[in-house]
């Protein structure tokens, strides 16, 4: 994924394509949505204009299955250049890691994990909004979506052992079972779909490794193409706020979150005159100075809780930082 949500146009028009199909025009969802028409010619869009756009579009055609309709009949021209790659899989679940691998060139407002079962695996869907809540439609679409694109793939009427939304049923059932033909069930703990093992792992008649090679080499392309336009700095420093209570975070986490590898990453701050020593120092900082002057939290669990096994060397960074004490810092604070 990436570190700032962004989503491709070829999922922009799904949402707007869908609602055409309802008979609701582009200009009215736009405007409902409050975003300029300019906006289409953008070639991606961030996290929340899409939630605005599913907003609009389900209050526009007045569907409460709009997201269940709009993901059943996504095709290839949803998946844009990641669809070449899905043709040439050699099975269904290698077509489904594929997808994990380049989702950012579709849309990075979430991750696909795949939880393996003896006779059966969870494809489980984390959405990641950004300030805006997701439309519930949202995550139905892309639960339909795999459905969809399961049966495309596959040239197959493959058919869920189950599905489950984390969310609470916002439409007729006898929409989610003609969607799906099989048992839905809401509010659960995760939202995904349970596929058998043997659908997933049965080989694939279009599967070509050289066609899928020449196709990794372009999606590839595009995503280090699609990472190299955005300054890195802003998105570093704000991953690295993100993850550093979770424990001290690593160069090689950040490229994984980047979708990067560890040299492209290291080449491209390089580049951008970038030290990821230096941001994960800022960031401590920031955090600790945030911390000893606004909370009661012991001196020593604050900076434990920013990766310093010692209180001396969280000590001495606060020094190097402030030119002072933890201590001195709270009571100048208070003061």
């Amino acid at each position: 994924m990436t570190l700032q949500a962004t989503v491709s146009m070829s999922w922009v028009n799904t949402v707007l394509a869908a609602a055409q199909r309802q008979g609701v025009e582009r200009a009215q969802v736009l405007a409902v949505a409050g975003i300029a028409p300019e906006e289409l010619q953008a070639e991606r869009w961030p996290i929340d204009h899409i939630t605005r756009l599913w907003r609009a579009a389900a209050q526009c055609t007045q569907d409460a299955s709009f997201g269940l309709r709009a993901g059943a009949v996504v095709g290839p021209a949803s998946f844009n250049v990641v669809s070449f790659l899905l043709q040439s899989a050699p099975s269904l679940r290698a077509a489904i890691a594929l997808v994990q691998q380049y989702q950012r060139l579709i849309s990075d407002g979430g991750r696909f994990q795949m939880i393996a079962g003896e006779s059966a695996s969870w494809v489980v869907y984390h959405p990641r909004q950004g300030a805006l809540a997701f439309s519930p439609h949202q995550i139905e679409a892309v639960l339909a979506a795999v459905v969809a694109f399961a049966r495309w793939v596959t040239a197959q009427p493959v058919v869920p052992q189950r599905v489950q939304f984390s969310q609470a049923q916002i439409g007729p059932l006898v929409v989610y079972r003609e969607v799906f033909a099989c048992p839905v069930e809401f509010e659960q703990a995760f939202s995904g779909v349970l596929l058998d093992n043997a659908v997933l792992d049965a080989p694939l008649p279009q599967a070509d490794a050289q066609l899928a090679q020449m196709h990794h080499q372009y999606a590839q392309a595009r995503l280090q193409a699609l990472s190299s336009a955005e300054p890195l700095a802003p998105q570093l420093r704000a991953w690295i706020v993100r993850r550093l209570p979770l424990g001290l975070p690593t160069r090689v986490q950040a490229a994984q979150a980047l979708g990067l590898s560890e040299r492209t990453l290291a080449r491209r701050m390089q580049a951008q005159g970038l030290s990821f020593s230096a941001l994960l120092d800022e960031a401590r900082r920031d955090a600790a100075l945030h911390a000893v002057a606004h909370t009661d939290r012991a001196l020593g669990d604050i900076g434990q809780s920013l990766g310093f096994a010692e209180p001396s060397t969280f000590w001495r960074a606060f020094r190097r930082w402030t030119g002072g004490t933890p201590q001195a810092w709270r009571s100048l604070a208070q003061a």
